[in-house]
């Protein structure tokens, strides 16, 4: 009888203890318990307010006149919760990027006192979540800034990639953020794009790389099991095929058949998700043989969610889904958009309450079941259950500060600053220049002296300029001198990049800049041009108001005029680029005795410039894309199909410089690759070895890479693709032996049925050092049943 009273007293107490903590509260359960506890206790306005998210709303619902948290406001338009809040870094009261916006202890008090709100002040205390951008480093005030996107697909270094965006990660989560919307993993194929930079380059297998690589720097390796206080949560960008807009306009349709969607553009999304569990994918504006991705049951639900079996959040694009109406006019009604988007598979509408709002009377009035919306809040409420929130909803402010500022972080900005550039040209070894044999340096060009980050940046703590990092390295050893030689465009402002007019500089006000630019350099030694684009040029254009594209990737402004006038001194001219896409420079070629391709370097990038430029490092960066000779080759990708780019009338039709180029100072040799195995079967693996030496005199990095080529199939495929590299470091004189594993995936085509399939036959395994021909070495690999 005694032990009878003493189980149900246990019973007792374990029922009133769950009375008191509801199992959603519960750590010791599993997720999916916890969710659905939660969800069965939520209303259908509580429900509904899980999928929206706010931004320029924020003075609305959440801030006061000065910025400041406003719980009134806050109680008066959320009490029903919300999914997320949107860029709390930036201060409405300032610009738009956030420039004047809040510093790390500020992001991180504002964080908290928002998350105060909704774990103490609503029903049921779900927290929220706060969302950054993150393409090259969190764009707020302090925070470090690296290479822009294209300059670090130039690294072809992944462990690079995973380093830097676990350091970008813990700077965006010890200020309160927990979502990050990046990486970019669009194949670029028009340089005319503005948002060529943000992407990793025109190669499949190469985005993909770094694609994984970067979303677990952003999530850890064990992100299935949970994102960490240090973490967060990476979304995919944007699928898909947003990189081969209709003449290189941003939002233009993507003129592609699904057979070249799922060969080019679907590859890094699916690594992604496969490989490194990426939590969030991201809708393209864009539409694909007349249908929207925000409305694409082909890729939101039948790739993504069937064949892939993606379980995470799918999010829209800022006003992507209004866009369905006042764009695409699909449909009449903004409450008809958000329908169509959400039933497609949208779950979370950016950036403010817009269409999402209508979901509500929608469910009410049986045009869409309570069903989807549970399953739809099912996977934001385990997002937020992964990112560990319901236990550890803020953040330490005092940290805030110390994880923005550290010296490791400043190392890495350096360390992928110095990978990222390319060596283009390099006239009889002219680089590196030594400063002991040179008096005066004339350091000149519109990019001389100007501190360009790319978009999606904001204020770090400093940025280096090319003219800085020079005087930086010579001190008084050197005399250095400076003109602007002409310049692009008026604005010279930190946000440039945001703001909506662009005034490109008259030809007659660039007359006295050039005249002095002679002047200044008719004392020098040798010329430092600094060329390229500026990032109020060549940008993200997101409205009509605000354009980005340019309809030709010639050099902008006068700066074709500048380098005809330098040249003409005789004195040696070693060109500097500054630009966040492949540009036409045949010009610039013929003119200088070196080019540097260096992209936007963040805030290290004059100090990395300047290293290689006097030799304290030796250049090991490779193009992630095709530089064309004119804007006419567009588009000039390396792996076109076999009866593309048959040439053009009176016209070079070979590139400037090919995929996968980049030179050295010292010298790299290559034996002949040997097949371990020259057949296999169906479903087999080879491997191909290859010993590449350091024939030179300094130690170098090279980049080895691995083409493919199917020779006879059943649908035409490219005439080559990348399917492996490596990046090897070896010192003067030393060699390393270099094994590629050959899988089936590799091997693999989508055929007549669309399936993904190894058909036999014999193909080209090509290992070289660029994708050119006369880089690459081939032996034949043969495929039996």
């Amino acid at each position: 009888m005694k032990n009878s009273t003493l189980l149900i007293f246990f019973f007792f107490q374990i029922g009133f203890v769950s009375a008191q903590k509801p199992l959603y509260k519960d750590p010791n359960q599993a997720v999916d318990i916890r969710v659905s506890d939660l969800l069965s206790r939520m209303t259908l306005d509580e429900k509904v307010s899980q999928t929206m998210s706010i931004w320029q709303k924020r003075s609305e619902f959440l801030y006061d006149a000065n910025g400041n948290f406003d719980i009134r406001k806050a109680e008066k338009n959320l009490s029903f919760g919300l999914g997320e809040v949107n860029r709390p870094s930036e201060n409405p009261n300032g610009s738009l990027n956030g420039s004047y916006g809040r510093n790390p202890r500020q992001m991180a008090e504002i964080t908290n006192a928002i998350q105060k709100f909704f774990v103490n002040n609503t029903r049921l205390g779900i927290p929220v979540m706060f969302h950054e951008e993150a393409l090259h480093g969190l764009p707020a005030k302090d925070a470090t800034s690296f290479p822009q996107s294209i300059a670090l697909a130039s690294t072809w270094d992944d462990e690079l990639m995973k380093r830097i965006f676990t350091v970008v990660a813990a700077e965006v989560r010890s200020r309160g953020a927990q979502h990050v919307l990046a990486p970019v993993i669009d194949i670029a194929r028009d340089p005319r794009w503005g948002r060529f930079e943000e992407t990793y380059g025109e190669d499949p297998y190469l985005v993909s790389r770094m694609g994984v690589a970067v979303v677990k720097g952003f999530q850890g390796e064990n992100s299935e099991k949970g994102i960490d206080k240090s973490h967060v949560m990476a979304t995919l960008k944007h699928l898909t095929g947003h990189g081969q807009p209709e003449a290189g306009n941003n939002i233009a349709p993507a003129n592609l058949g699904e057979r070249e969607i799922r060969e080019s553009f679907l590859p890094p999304f699916y690594a992604a998700i496969k490989e490194a569990n990426a939590q969030a994918v991201m809708a393209s504006y864009n539409e694909i043989d007349g249908v929207p991705s925000h409305a694409s049951t082909f890729l939101l639900k039948k790739i993504l969610k069937e064949e892939w079996g993606f379980k995470g959040l799918v999010v829209s694009d800022y006003g992507a889904i209004s866009e369905l109406q006042s764009r695409h006019h699909l449909i009449e009604t903004q409450a008809e958009a958000g329908v169509l988007a959400f039933k497609t598979g949208v779950d979370i509408e950016t950036p403010d309450i817009t269409t999402f709002q209508y979901l509500k009377p929608a469910i009410e009035s049986g045009k869409l079941s309570v069903a989807v919306l549970d399953e739809t809040v099912s996977r934001i409420l385990k997002a937020k259950f992964l990112l560990g929130l319901f236990e550890n909803p803020y953040v330490d402010v005092s940290k805030a500060e110390v994880v923005s500022n550290l010296e490791s972080s400043k190392k890495l900005a350096k360390e992928a600053a110095d990978k990222a550039i390319i060596l283009l040209q390099n006239n009889n070894d002219f680089l590196p220049l030594n400063a002991s044999k040179i008096k005066t340096v004339a350091v000149i060009g519109p990019n001389a002296d100007r501190k360009q980050l790319g978009g999606y940046s904001d204020s770090p703590k400093y940025v280096t300029t090319l003219l800085e990092g020079i005087k930086n390295k010579l001190g008084n050893k050197v005399n250095v001198t400076y003109a602007e030689g002409c310049r692009l465009i008026e604005e010279s402002e930190w946000n440039r990049w945001y703001k909506d007019s662009t005034t490109p500089t008259s030809a007659e006000d660039n007359k006295g800049r050039i005249e002095e630019a002679v002047k200044v350099a008719q004392n020098a030694d040798v010329i430092i041009l600094a060329l390229g684009s500026d990032e109020g040029i060549n940008r993200e254009g997101w409205a009509e108001n605000h354009l980005g594209d340019r309809s030709s990737i010639e050099l902008f402004g006068q700066q074709n005029e500048l380098i005809n006038r330098l040249s003409q001194l005789g004195k040696p001219i070693v060109v500097t680029l500054f630009n966040g896409a492949p540009l036409a420079i045949q010009n610039v070629q013929e003119k200088s005795k070196a080019i540097l391709e260096c992209w936007y370097l963040g805030q290290e990038g004059g100090n990395s410039v300047a290293d290689v430029l006097f030799g304290s490092v030796n250049p090991s960066g490779k193009l992630p894309a095709t530089f064309p000779r004119t804007t006419g080759q567009i588009p000039a990708y390396y792996n076109h199909k076999p009866t593309a780019q048959r040439g053009y009338h009176f016209e070079d039709n070979s590139p400037l410089y090919n995929f996968g180029f980049g030179l050295s100072y010292t010298n790299f040799t290559y034996s002949k690759p040997v097949l371990n195995n020259s057949n296999i079967k169906i479903g087999e693996n080879a491997s191909i070895t290859v010993t590449v030496k350091n024939s030179g005199k300094v130690d170098g990095d090279e980049i080895v890479q691995m083409y493919i080529h199917d020779l006879v199939s059943s649908v035409t495929v490219p005439v080559k693709e990348l399917k492996g590299f490596k990046r090897i470091s070896l010192k003067a004189g030393e060699s390393k032996i270099v094994t590629f594993e050959i899988t089936p995936d590799k091997l693999s085509i989508w055929d007549l049925q669309m399936k993904n399939v190894v058909e036999v036959g014999d193909f080209e395994i090509m290992i070289g050092s660029s994708s050119a021909d006369k880089d690459l070495q081939k032996i034949l690999l043969k495929v039996e049943n």
